[in-house]
């Protein structure tokens, strides 16, 4: 048990800021012990995961408030912030998840000179455009995060969150009055799906423990339920739950998640987690309305399928079943033995991934980590075929899966703004599309800039792809500025995908913009995921670091000029590089990052993680654990470069504590005259859907990595 202190910070602000002197909050030393199976660790900063204790939050906002303070001294940043804008608005309006059903259209759209989605409606694809709803009007700081309409057109479910929380209200609105009924469903996560039965009467969902993300149940403990519309949610019956059914021996920290086969003849339930492989089982859909549903085993974790997808009878999967690569084939649902599965794609030494279907089709993609080629087949005659889109990254979604085969693809580059095409499987017509797509003017940015795709030799010979987008007018000499990015985390490919606004504005401060495709992402197949997770996850950090040096030594840039980057579990990554070799960085900047992966399990998203990393109660998992743990791998007097962290307030992710006590332990210990800041936003979560908020916390990012490496536009005078 920590001492409980009286905490006095004294925050001194000089008016002039220089390298040499950076007077942060005060961070008292508690020191606390602990025994991983004969390994002992200090952790000197316990006291601060005590995120309900007012002199925890008063020593967040104080670092939050310190860091606004020098932030705001940097020339440029507010120039970045609205170059950042301007680059959105020559993106036009950006549409959203567009959905047909019949002649009307429903889909979310972020117009240019605003920061968040709103719904609108479309009755033919001609239509009048009709707002459904704005979120602001409904809370301020409310975002949309998913939608449904029901069968019958009368009635929409939307879930909504605020100021990036992803606790969300799941309400259902009466189409032709645009009013909210009186039904409430919450906590509901943002990603969970939900769906209206056939009838449009009732709802399933699936239900948090609690919203509060300090709780020990919080992602604990889900039932999947279902709502008949107008009555008491409190009277909603449980589909599946671990107290509930106990023989489907579900872990308190797996979600169950219902949703319907394409004609709902089956109602599905998959158990969820981090864990790439399913898990689910099925029923016929009369059963949905019985007591207690006798749930059947469909796809088992031995089985390594990573998405399945039903077409009548047909289970169509992919998996990495003895082909690292994948393979496609089905099975039949009234007998889901794998062993009599057939295959209708087998392995390539392409990657196949991103199925998807359509009314009678299922599409793939089958990908050289760069360019992704999308194939359909027939569910019926099982025929396949390319389809004829141009070489890049391609991809798509349907538009109306349970009622025809529109699909809606685009094709994309990192400086090159998606190209939008519509296409029906049955006709087999491309066309360029015309409708929901951005008025983008844009330059032509090949003429700006370059693209290479390069292999770098890893510390263990291992070739490991780097993406690198660069001025045209650089100097290879080494005096160019470079961010590089890397994540390296469940099966996740970085293939390319237009760099947007805010990285678009920071290459064009002559800054280089790189991506590492780091082991244990999915770029090259199910072994490149392997090679990064758990006893092998020092190959994500060691890649990540074989690339900086990469680019160092061709001269694209040099150390006091290199700003890495790594987000969420690729804190992980970049905290270990700065960690392991502080002297190839100038900059790093570590958003929502994972870098205290040893107190990892005991946060409420944690036990989530284990599949990824391994658990604490295991001794091998610990000694892995401990590797990945960047805050105690912080040597007292080591000279660390410039970082920022940055934390939102209200993630329910990684706990504003992980970065906190990485922040607190660096501005102690540090030997070098470099600035060690926490950047705090209160009205921000993991991630924030409003554009306005994305936008401010890369603007303060970029400002003070572009003072750090001596921009001449950035530096504090």
């Amino acid at each position: 048990m920590i001492r409980k202190t009286t905490l006095a910070l004294l925050i001194f602000v000089t008016s002039q800021i220089t390298h040499a002197q950076y007077q942060y909050p005060a961070t008292p030393e508690h020191p606390v012990v602990d025994d991983y199976f004969g390994t002992k660790i200090t952790d000197s900063y316990r006291w601060l995961e005590d995120m309900k204790n007012p002199e925890v939050q008063k020593w967040f906002k104080d670092q939050g408030d310190y860091t606004n303070t020098v932030i705001k001294k940097i020339p440029g940043r507010d120039a970045l912030f609205n170059r950042m804008k301007e680059i959105q608005s020559l993106g036009g309006d950006s549409y959203g998840e567009v959905k047909q059903l019949g002649e009307n259209y429903y889909y979310t759209k972020n117009k240019k000179e605003e920061g968040i989605d709103k719904l609108y409606f479309r009755k033919g694809i001609n239509g009048a455009e009709i707002l459904l709803l704005d979120p602001e009007t409904f809370k301020k700081g409310a975002t949309i995060t998913a939608y449904v309409i029901s069968p019958d057109r009368k009635k929409l479910a939307i879930t909504l969150a605020e100021n990036g929380s992803e606790v969300c209200e799941l309400r259902i609105m009466d189409l032709e009055s645009k009013t909210f009924l009186a039904d409430k469903l919450t906590p509901v996560w943002s990603e969970f799906n939900f769906e209206f039965t056939p009838d449009s009467k009732a709802i399933t969902y699936t239900k948090m423990s609690s919203g509060d993300s300090n709780s020990d149940e919080f992602l604990k403990n889900m039932k999947a339920l279902i709502h008949v519309i107008g009555t008491n949610p409190e009277t909603d019956k449980i589909l599946a739950s671990k107290n509930n059914n106990p023989n489907l021996n579900l872990l308190s920290e797996q979600f169950p998640e219902t949703s319907f086969s394409d004609d709902y003849s089956y109602v599905i339930l998959r158990i969820g987690s981090t864990k790439n492989e399913e898990l689910s089982f099925y029923a016929p859909f009369s059963e949905i309305n019985k007591a207690k549903i006798n749930w059947k085993p469909l796809i088992k974790f031995e089985d390594e399928v990573i998405t399945s997808l039903i077409i009548g009878d047909k289970v169509f999967f992919l998996s990495h079943k003895n082909a690292p690569n994948y393979k496609i084939g089905f099975i039949d649902i009234k007998n889901p033995d794998f062993s009599k599965a057939t295959i209708l794609v087998p392995e390539t030494s392409k990657v196949l991934r991103r199925m998807q279907q359509s009314k009678n089709f299922i599409y793939y993609s089958l990908s050289d980590g760069i360019n992704q080629d999308k194939y359909q087949i027939n569910a019926k005659t099982l025929q396949t075929k390319m389809i004829p889109l141009p070489k890049g990254s391609n991809g798509g979604s349907a538009l109306s899966p349970r009622e025809n085969d529109n699909m809606s693809f685009t094709n994309i580059g990192w400086i090159t703004p998606a190209a939008d095409y519509d296409y029906n499987a049955v006709s087999e017509k491309l066309t360029k599309a015309e409708q929901f797509i951005s008025s983008k003017a844009y330059p032509d940015y090949s003429q700006l800039y370059t693209v290479k795709e390069i292999e770098v030799p890893s510390h263990d010979g291992v070739m490991v792809p780097l993406s690198v987008i660069y001025p045209k007018n650089i100097k290879m000499d080494g005096s160019t500025p470079c961010y590089i990015s890397g994540y390296g985390a469940y099966g996740i490919s970085r293939t390319p995908r237009f760099i947007g606004p805010s990285l678009m504005a920071l290459l064009e401060q002559n800054t280089i913009i790189a991506i590492a495709h780091v082991r244990g992402g999915g770029e090259k197949g199910n072994e490149w995921h392997k090679g990064g997770m758990k006893a092998t996850k020092p190959n994500t950090w060691k890649d990540f670091i074989a690339c900086s040096e990469y680019l160092i030594k061709e001269k694209y840039t040099s150390a006091d000029k290199l700003i890495g980057n790594g987000v969420s579990m690729g804190g992980i990554l970049i905290g270990r590089a700065v960690t392991e070799r502080p002297d190839l960085f100038g900059v790093a900047l570590i958003e929502v990052g994972c870098t205290n992966a040893i107190r990892m399990e005991t946060t409420p998203n944690g036990p989530n993680q284990i599949p990824e990393i391994g658990s604490l109660k295991k001794e091998e998992d610990v000694k892995h654990i401990l590797e990945m743990d960047a805050q105690s791998k912080v040597r007292k007097g080591e000279k660390y470069p410039a970082i920022l962290l940055r934390t939102g307030i209200n993630d329910p992710r990684v706990s504003p504590w992980e970065p906190g006590k990485f922040a607190a332990v660096l501005q102690n210990d540090n030997g070098s005259d470099k600035p060690i800041l926490l950047h705090v936003n209160y009205a921000n979560g993991h991630f924030s859907n409003d554009l306005n908020i994305t936008y401010g916390d890369a603007a303060d990012m970029f400002a003070f990595a572009l003072w750090q490496v001596g921009n001449s536009k950035f530096q504090i005078k």
